[in-house]
């Protein structure tokens, strides 16, 4: 089967690889709604999810980048099924557990978790990332980036970089290092911005990392469902195509499914 992606919305998706399926960073809330982003914080979202909690489809695990409530949010608190493993930070891992979810697992940076299905194995394993600048890290959530390997018979076939809401930070060179060779990458983008701070990566900052994981094919996500968000999907894609990679990114609406496989 053919690695392919359904776009949710924000940064949720629904990853099938293999024989697998994933959720990522599960944000329910419609329109209007507001998604706490810690410290009296919030953020009201300006899209609806192309999905709901009872569309999905049967899941073998959901990969949570960190806990924001634009990527985790009260809905999926109370819909998702607390026996679900949700593979996140150790940080992330311990509220989960408070809450109910008591199949969570906290990977600390290059730990793995495996899923197994005959002769197939999907490992998670988490990667660095960091959501705000400087000092400003201490104030925000823990955050992670996820490398999503299928094998097929001790063989990989398959290698996908989810990177969470990371900056472009120096600690990220280490990903290509360890992990050459990578499909295709899911990229968070939205420039997102509070009191002028940036804490998610924008459109320079984004075709900047594909410049350094230079995957097969790249994949933007996380860029307009809230007021926050202040790049535009468009400036990634015009950084892309004067960097001369734009064959490379292929984007996708919410509830289009596209293949994560690189252009002909």
């Amino acid at each position: 089967m053919t690695p392919e992606v359904t776009f949710v919305g924000t940064a949720t998706t629904v990853l099938r690889v293999g024989g697998f399926t994933l959720l990522t960073d599960p944000n329910f809330l419609h329109r209007g709604q507001r998604a706490y982003l810690g410290k009296g914080l919030w953020s009201k979202r300006s899209t609806d999810p192309a999905l709901t909690i009872g569309q999905l489809p049967a899941l073998d695990a959901v990969v949570l980048s960190h806990l924001h409530g634009d990527h985790f949010d009260r809905v999926a608190r109370r819909g998702l099924d607390r026996g679900l493993p949700i593979v996140t930070t150790p940080a992330a891992e311990r509220k989960l557990r408070r809450w109910g979810f008591q199949a969570a697992t906290g990977l600390p940076t290059w730990r793995s978790y495996e899923l197994h299905r005959g002769a197939e194995t999907l490992r998670l394993t988490a990667l660095p990332g960091q959501h705000g600048p400087g000092v400003v890290d201490l104030l925000m959530p823990d955050v992670m980036g996820t490398l999503v390997d299928l094998e097929q018979a001790g063989e990989r076939r398959f290698r996908l970089y989810v990177t969470g809401d990371t900056l472009r930070r120096p600690q990220l060179a280490q990903i290509p290092q360890r992990f050459p060779d990578i499909d295709a990458m899911l990229i968070h983008l939205g420039g997102t911005r509070i009191a002028g701070i940036l804490l998610t990566m924008d459109a320079k900052q984004g075709a900047d990392l594909v410049e350094l994981i230079r995957p097969q094919l790249t994949v933007p996500i996380h860029y307009d469902d809230y007021p926050v968000f202040r790049s535009p999907l468009r400036d990634f894609v015009e950084q892309a195509r004067r960097r001369g990679f734009a064959r490379q990114v292929r984007t996708v609406h919410r509830g289009e499914t596209v293949p994560l496989t690189p252009p002909a």
